[in-house]
């Protein structure tokens, strides 16, 4: 059985407390390595050709205010 395997076994055995911290901690610790990946690519260069052509959209007035308030989309 592979270590994968034995988590999986492991996290269905956790009793409904013992579930959401693991659940919370997992959040955190899976965020922590996007933000990680994500500045490593942005300092490596990767993300300058998206932030270039998002920038050129803006100044050709194709950009637009974005919320995910309700209210603000006018929904």
């Amino acid at each position: 059985m592979s270590s994968v395997e034995d988590i999986e076994k492991a996290v269905e055995k956790l009793p409904d407390d013992q579930l959401a911290r693991f659940r919370a901690w997992f959040a955190a610790f899976d965020a922590t390595r996007f933000d990680r990946r994500l500045a490593d690519d942005a300092s490596a260069g990767l993300l300058d050709r998206l932030a270039d052509e998002a920038l050129d959209e803006h100044r050709r007035g194709e950009s637009r205010v974005w919320s995910s308030s309700p209210s603000l989309r006018g929904a």
